[in-house]
């Protein structure tokens, strides 16, 4: 990982395009983002089902998009409210630095150090080959890990800064696993923003 001091850090990892921007969004900006969303938003808990077991997702999350198109994951199917002007505002700029349109935004809200997500890779059916996944965390930094599907040495940490852009495009998600993990420190609470294309 190089130009710590950028705007823009390249992770040249291998099997993937991965470009992080720590300063995405100014804080300032970025603190009346999280408050809007954080009041706005009408946050969910759904179950989801991994290995035939069922329990509620350690997060809260809502589905927002522009072409009524549900995503599904892990047997939950997810049905998308209009884009607020706040996101609208957000998907424009994340879009201007992605070269892409994005139909769709699954938000997540990380309440505690308890909340989480497992390892898993953004490779749905409805994403279609090579998707490319914009996230944004505004709020709490977290630990972002990656690790490669077969080649087990291979293993990456990043924080997210408030206000931070992840950008994950190629093959990312055919060769590479991500997750938020728990953390027993005592941290507040992190929306984190990913658009995805759904076709």
């Amino acid at each position: 990982m190089d130009g710590l001091f950028s705007d823009e850090i390249d992770l040249n990892l291998p099997d993937s395009d991965i470009i992080y921007y720590p300063d995405f969004i100014g804080k300032k900006e970025a603190d009346v983002y999280f408050d809007l969303l954080r009041n706005k938003i009408p946050w969910q808990q759904d179950d989801i089902t991994v290995f035939g077991k069922t329990y509620a997702q350690p997060r809260l999350t809502a589905l927002y998009g522009n072409n009524d198109k549900p995503y599904s994951y892990s047997k939950l199917v997810m049905v998308p409210h209009p884009f607020t002007r706040e996101l609208i505002e957000i998907k424009e700029r994340v879009e201007s630095k992605a070269d892409a349109t994005f139909t769709t935004c699954l938000l997540n809200l990380y309440r505690n150090g308890q909340d989480s997500n497992g390892w898993h890779a953004d490779n749905e059916k409805e994403l279609g080959d090579n998707p490319i996944i914009a996230s944004v965390t505004l709020g709490q930094e977290r630990f972002f890990y990656l690790k490669h599907r077969t080649n087990k040495s291979l293993k990456q940490k990043i924080l997210l800064k408030h206000g931070s852009l992840l950008l994950m495009k190629g093959s990312t998600q055919e060769h590479w696993l991500h997750q938020i993990p728990k953390t027993a420190k005592m941290v507040d609470e992190r929306i984190n923003l990913t658009f995805r294309i759904i076709i």
